[in-house]
């Protein structure tokens, strides 16, 4: 082993200072604020300062929590790793061999001779600030061992008294809940075969109060698309830690002799309010080299608008009417392939429907790119109906265990994509289709959770070897067919994390398409994708999910702020309609370049009913806020509404943006001249009046610096 001792990393305003001295796992000695370069020796003067404390009746030599926390050293919380062989080598102890740093990224080998295993971690800090982790483990016995759970964990410090995550449910996903961080655990395990529409997106331990622009927070993600933990836990010590994993079905850890697990990705960020640490994420993603590059086209999909009634002159029409307001792309949804005339029927079945198209998609594909659109189609390839001709073939492919069949969800069933044969007809028949026709998106749906998830050929458990197998499967399509986009859509917004995103273009936030549901959805969706990764749609005039009525205006402008689209049958809608939500389209492409680069802010108010959320160009030269007004206020105005993250030295001019339809109420500021100039100091500190709304409505203000 080299003679490293205390290592430091540091970008964008963040530290993080590594104690790899050995003899033990890495541990981190701070991950926050930027320290400044320290020398070696500040370095070992912080290990010093940093020392772990002794107590009346504690172990004789405590040792600091490392990143895979070990319960060999006394650390009575979550192990990092919990495994056996066989019942023996139930506690590792590993023992450093070698570190290296390449730049910001520290590599550190370990082993525990006596358990026969070795780890290698991987510690990164990203241009962004953001810190990942991950860890492979090898088997180097002759005999097997079970990885029963393999997790990693950064530290908190005691100021981090609150936690926030999230829950949700399917049309509601993304709603905020807090906790006091007290000791204990606060343990968040998923289960369901898929990400969940009630996962939390980001766990997040934060100072008293902490909110979007203010408090010390941190937060951790785990990448990765099956079952999950996420856990923030705190001790009689006071050392508190968040983390996470995967959450292994039992057997699905088992390692052969020289085999090897890697954990998923853990993503750590740091920030002075959520704000900053939603930004590090943004920035980290839109600086992948897969990121979508092009202008997000503007989408028309079919489902809330026909369902299942695809009649070819239908659809041409709901082309032809997509066309006229400005839309670019044109996504035809469930219901186009063999025995599919509702949800009972026809799953796996990938063959276009010869009873509805004699002569298969081409004169819809055709018709739509004859317009200028392109061609986007619905899949759900993960899921099988019982009533199916791949289901009566091939029963064995189900995701099944114990000689019995899961109960079913939306009438289906899941594909075992671990079974070879399985994923092969698969790939088969979606490359074939791609083949076959003009397909520039894929629209990949995963309409169910998973139950008793195993293999039925092995009798063995099955979702993280399916979770695997669609990576594998999504990345060999791109592989064939460079420049396809891919949405993860999973009941909505039930498959959103940086695994699946690894791969695909954009999520499905929720299907919900109610605005004022989607106000708050995607306020917190944002917190870890920027707006373009987003799908958001401008839903019929009443709500499908809920039955409000809300007007144009308001739909669109929570649209706007996303991967703009229309899910609506605009072919029968009014003139007047399209005529405007024409302009709504207009708006955003003049926007999108804008609202797809900038930085996502939010402001905090005291009172409930108005949302105040916007985005700043990179460069501080211009912005767009959106001022939404949720419920009814108790006061008849609602006041100034402050809108941050503007340079503070600069003069703005604030004005209401121009938009489509009827005109909302006015301040004097708006009739007098149209226009306030001030600096962004002021405008974060003391802002702009605007008029008294009516509930679910919402204003535009386009801020432009003049100096």
């Amino acid at each position: 082993m080299s003679n490293i001792e205390v290592l430091q990393l540091r970008t964008a305003g963040v530290s993080l200072v590594l104690d790899c001295s050995g003899p033990a796992l890495p541990s981190v000695l701070h991950w926050g604020a930027d320290l400044g370069k320290l020398t070696g020796q500040a370095l070992l003067q912080l290990r010093r300062g940093a020392g772990a404390v002794q107590d009346g009746n504690g172990l004789d030599d405590n040792h600091p929590v490392a990143v895979v926390p070990e319960y060999a050293t006394g650390w009575f919380g979550l192990p990092g790793l919990s495994g056996h062989r066989d019942g023996r080598d139930f506690s590792a102890s590993f023992r450093l061999t070698a570190v290296a740093q390449t730049g910001n990224t520290v590599q550190a080998d370990a082993e525990d001779a006596e358990a026969g295993l070795k780890i290698r971690l991987t510690i990164e800090l990203t241009d962004s600030g953001l810190v990942r982790a991950k860890a492979d483990l090898t088997n180097t016995a002759g005999t097997p061992y079970t990885v029963d759970g393999l997790v990693l964990a950064l530290p908190v410090p005691t100021e981090a008294t609150e936690l926030l995550d999230m829950t949700g449910r399917h049309i509601g996903e993304r709603q905020p809940q807090r906790h006091a961080f007290t000791q204990g655990a606060h343990l968040r395990d998923n289960r369901r075969g898929r990400t969940g529409a009630d996962a939390t997106l980001l766990l997040i331990a934060g100072t008293r109060g902490f909110s979007f622009r203010t408090g010390e927070t941190w937060a951790v993600h785990t990448a990765w698309s099956g079952n999950h933990r996420s856990y923030a836990e705190r001790g009689m010590s006071g050392y508190g830690v968040i983390g996470g994993g995967e959450l292994l079905l039992p057997g699905e850890g088992r390692l052969e002799s020289q085999g090897t697990y890697s954990t998923p990705w853990i993503y750590g960020s740091y920030g002075v309010g959520l704000d900053q640490l939603s930004a590090r994420f943004h920035e980290f993603l839109r600086a992948r080299d897969n990121h979508p590059r092009t202008e997000r086209p503007v989408v028309l999909n079919t489902w809330e608008a026909v369902y299942f009634d695809l009649d070819l002159e239908k659809l041409k029409a709901l082309a032809d009417a997509a066309a006229e307001v400005g839309a670019e792309r044109f996504v035809l949804d469930d219901g186009w392939f063999r025995g599919r005339r509702d949800d009972h029927a026809g799953l796996g079945d990938w063959y276009v429907d010869e009873g509805i198209w004699p002569k298969g998609l081409h004169p819809l594909v055709d018709h739509v790119q004859g317009l200028g659109l392109q061609f986007g189609l619905w899949v759900e390839p993960e899921m099988v109906n019982p009533d199916s001709d791949l289901a009566r073939e091939h029963p064995d492919w189900i995701l099944a265990t114990g000689n019995r069949m899961p109960p079913t969800a939306r009438h289906q069933q899941g594909l075992n994509l671990g079974v070879p044969a399985a994923y092969d007809y698969i790939l088969e028949r979606l490359d074939a289709l791609l083949n076959e026709y003009d397909i520039a998106y894929l629209k990949w749906d995963h309409n169910r959770d998973f139950v008793d998830g195993g293999n039925q050929q092995t009798g063995t458990a099955g979702i993280h070897a399916q979770t695997l197998a669609v990576y594998r499967l999504i990345d060999e399509l791109k592989r064939r067919h460079p420049g396809l986009e891919i949405e993860s859509c999973s009941s909505g917004g039930a498959r959103v994390d940086l695994g699946i995103l690894e791969r695909t273009d954009r999520v499905w936030g929720s299907d919900s398409n109610d605005a004022l549901e989607r106000q708050k959805i995607q306020r917190y969706t944002q917190l870890l994708l920027p707006p373009e990764l987003i799908g958001c749609h401008v839903g019929p005039p009443r709500a499908h999910t809920t039955g409000r009525t809300q007007t144009l205006s308001f739909r669109a402008i929570t649209a706007l702020f996303g991967h703009f689209g229309i899910e609506w049958d605009i072919a029968s809608a009014s003139a007047e309609e399209r005529k405007e939500l024409a302009g709504w389209v207009a708006l955003h492409k003049e926007l999108r370049p804008l609202l797809h680069t900038g930085r996502v802010v939010r402001a905090d108010r005291g009172p409930d009913d108005v949302l105040l959320h916007g985005v700043v160009a990179q460069d501080g030269s211009r912005a767009v806020y959106a001022a939404v007004q949720l419920t009814q206020s108790v006061t008849s105005a609602v006041g100034r509404v402050r809108l941050p993250g503007l340079e503070p030295d600069r003069t703005y001019r604030v004005t209401k943006t121009a938009t489509p339809g009827p005109k909302s109420r006015a301040v004097s500021w708006w009739t007098d001249g149209g226009q306030v100039e001030l600096n962004g100091a002021a405008l974060a500190a003391v802002g702009v009046r605007i008029p008294a709304q009516w509930p679910e409505s919402a204003i535009l203000l386009d801020v432009t610096a003049i100096d």
